[in-house]
């Protein structure tokens, strides 16, 4: 038979303390607790997301950013004026 957690007496309160929560776990079913160990462990060793960047670093970016597009697409025009030429001779 299998039982939810949510099937529990007393499973919408919130568990604190450390022995609490080893009760609630040891409550489960053992396909349950197979669930959380995998969840524990994904979370345990998942990569840390980096912390999001201050409106300052964004400015930063954004201008060398737009510096690099500005200096691409000059050279991008030279490039497409010298193959004009090149046309426009034959």
């Amino acid at each position: 038979m299998f039982v939810r957690a949510s099937d529990y007496k007393y499973a919408n309160a919130m568990s604190t303390s450390r022995e609490e929560l080893l009760k609630s776990f040891d409550l489960l079913p053992e396909v349950e607790k197979r669930e959380v160990a995998s969840e524990i462990i994904r979370r345990m060793f998942s990569p840390r997301r980096e912390p999001a960047m201050d409106e300052h670093q964004m400015k930063s970016l954004y201008d060398s950013f737009a510096d690099e597009d500005h200096e691409l697409a000059e050279g991008g025009m030279e490039d497409y004026n010298k193959s004009l030429a090149i046309e426009d001779a034959q």
